[in-house]
């Protein structure tokens, strides 16, 4: 019975059924934009991009997220069971999911979007990964950044009301009909550095800046 529940949530058809519920679910929030045409107009002009976002927020993102779609942008996802549906949702909307985290498959799936950010020049990172730590930028963002030569550009949710979920990332569910901000930051161009202690003073540089905007 529990395998025959496991095939079914990881289903074409359940996968289906959850995409189209969460964008749904998204339509009865109202949502405004913040800081978009800075990095939109960078890449129309042939710039590469990087958005960077905490696990805890990315749900609240997905309808407005279906926009990106005409530039095929990837992203990355475990390659857990729950990662395997988060998948199917992505790719629903529009987005490239790209297999792997730092736990397992890591250093296949960066060389993976390495490759797809040079070309399509857009991506989207979870910049704490499936796991955390909460609060936790891990090096993964600074080395995609650094390979594709992208401005990473920070991004984040405020929710007027939601829900925390009592997980590891505080998850976040906006309230239905609740006033959503998808905040974007300004443009972050690091230059590639060698030096270990460089790397870490431009990995802390991202926490610090989008730490505000978690809820720990």
């Amino acid at each position: 019975m529990r395998i025959k529940l496991n095939r079914f949530l990881r289903s074409d058809l359940f996968i289906s059924f959850l995409y189209r519920f969460a964008r749904a679910y998204l339509w009865t929030l109202r949502i405004k934009i913040e800081n978009e045409n800075e990095w939109m107009d960078y890449l129309k002009n042939g710039g590469t991009v990087l958005i960077c976002v905490w696990h805890q927020q990315f749900f609240s993102a997905i309808r407005h997220f279906t926009n990106y779609k005409k530039f095929n942008p990837s992203i990355m996802i475990s390659q857990s069971k729950d990662g395997e549906i988060v998948a199917g949702i992505a790719k629903r909307g529009g987005w490239h999911p790209i297999r792997g985290s730092s736990s397992r498959g890591g250093k296949e799936a960066l060389k993976n979007m390495i490759a797809n950010l040079k070309k399509t020049k857009l991506a989207t990172h979870i910049v704490d990964g499936p796991l955390g730590p909460l609060g936790k930028v891990k090096p993964g963002a600074i080395r995609l950044a650094h390979a594709a030569d992208a401005a990473i550009v920070p991004f984040c949710v405020y929710a007027e009301n939601g829900w925390h979920f009592n997980s590891w990332d505080k998850f976040l569910l906006p309230k239905p009909f609740s006033k959503v901000l998808l905040r974007f930051g300004k443009m972050i161009k690091f230059d590639k550095v060698k030096d270990e202690e460089a790397f870490e003073m431009q990995r802390r540089q991202l926490e610090k800046i989008m730490l505000p905007a978690l809820k720990t």
